[in-house]
């Protein structure tokens, strides 16, 4: 059932960005960085393959998920910033946060100082939550606003580029179907673990 969850989910994203182009990458990367599960794993190579049919324009895809990052970054910074640890918390475990990952991040956060922002934005996985700390620890609106755009601009980039030279060689190349579907398979499963993960998670915190 998970599984049949989170392909649904893939079909969802995809569906968008060629429904909504620019604007629904924006979209999607936000909710991404705000802790919402939507991997921009997905979300940025499927919007480089529309660039390889032409669609869309590769910088501006780039560029359009490095703002949605920014947009959807500052809801996390936001509630990081106004509302605390004890909010942070109490909202993070609903995404799979957990006391001890929040602890790990600030501390790395208190050592590293703000670099952390820029450089977390290029790890997948600690990218979705590094917001949080960071509106924790009050760093500079300004100056986190900067470190997530250029964090997240080489990252959405990087995907980007993959999906496109993806799209141009899939017509040339019919062995790429059927790695791409065992791609597609690893991604899907390993979605549903962690969704699996954040439930169980969620069931042992209300025990």
């Amino acid at each position: 059932m998970l599984t049949t969850v989170m392909a649904t989910l893939a079909g969802w994203i995809t569906a968008a960005i060629a429904a909504s182009g620019y604007g629904g990458v924006a979209l999607l990367m936000a909710l991404e960085s705000a802790c919402i599960p939507l991997p921009s794993e997905i979300i940025m190579p499927f919007a480089g393959s529309l660039v390889a049919s032409g669609r869309l324009d590769l910088w501006m895809v780039a560029t359009a998920g490095a703002l949605g990052c920014n947009l959807g970054s500052t809801v996390a910074w936001l509630v990081g910033s106004r509302g605390g640890r004890a909010v942070v918390l109490r909202w993070g475990r609903r995404v799979g946060l957990s006391e001890r990952s929040l602890a790990r991040s600030e501390a790395h956060f208190a050592r590293w100082g703000t670099a952390t922002v820029f450089t977390s934005r290029l790890l997948p996985v600690v990218r979705t939550f590094i917001s949080l700390p960071a509106g924790i620890a009050r760093m500079p609106f300004w100056r986190f606003q900067i470190y997530t755009f250029l964090g997240s601009w080489p990252w959405c980039l990087a995907l980007a580029w993959i999906g496109m030279r993806l799209g141009e060689a899939w017509d040339r190349t019919p062995a790429l179907h059927s790695a791409m579907h065992a791609f597609d398979a690893v991604v899907v499963l390993g979605l549903a673990g962690w969704l699996g993960w954040v439930l169980l998670r969620r069931r042992r915190d209300r025990a």
